[in-house]
């Protein structure tokens, strides 16, 4: 058995969590999220903790979803308290990022602008070229993040893209002038 799943799950000051037919509903001070978990796991309240244990007629395989589901769990609370944050670098002469109303608008080189509309519950943030994406939902900010990415993936030879803050990317020589003995 999981040992995430082993520990009670306990709410902090300002969130609320309640199930609603399939869903779980989680409130917080930064908004609220809906969530579905499997049908296999039960997820119950005792003494303002939540515990989570598999259904008498699990099968074997759901074992591994316990500690995922207590994950999934501890991420929605996080999200609704205090949100995720993704931050993406924009590299490389004349690319650049701006805000439209709730839009992001890149021009990173093609003949065209590239507009990239907000998802319910992701905001944009745009610093120089840096580009800061806050969601409630850790899974939905992660993607549109990665989404973002895949627009012009940093390449090998001068890393011109757009990468996460932080990230490594590894350079590849390049041609290199044969000298004449």
């Amino acid at each position: 058995m999981s040992r995430l799943a082993k520990k009670p799950i306990i709410l902090p000051a300002g969130v609320s969590a309640k199930k609603e037919a399939d869903l779980w509903i989680f409130k917080g001070p930064k908004g609220e999220l809906k969530k579905s978990f499997s049908t296999y796991i039960i997820i119950e309240e005792r003494n303002g903790a939540f515990l989570i244990s598999l259904k008498k007629d699990s099968i074997k395989d759901t074992y591994a979803m316990l500690g995922t589901t207590a994950a999934l769990f501890k991420n929605c609370i996080k999200g609704v308290q205090s949100g995720f944050e993704k931050k993406l670098e924009i590299e490389g002469v004349g690319y650049r990022a701006q805000i439209d109303g709730n839009d992001l608008v890149l021009s990173i080189g093609f003949s065209h602008p590239i507009k990239i509309p907000a998802p319910e519950g992701i905001t944009f943030k745009v610093e120089k070229n840096v580009i800061t994406i806050n969601g409630v939902d850790k899974e939905q900010t992660g993607r549109v993040a990665a989404q973002i990415r895949a627009e012009k993936k940093p390449e090998p030879y001068k890393g011109k893209g757009i990468h996460y803050l932080g990230e490594v990317i590894r350079r590849k020589a390049g041609k290199k002038a044969v000298s004449t003995a």
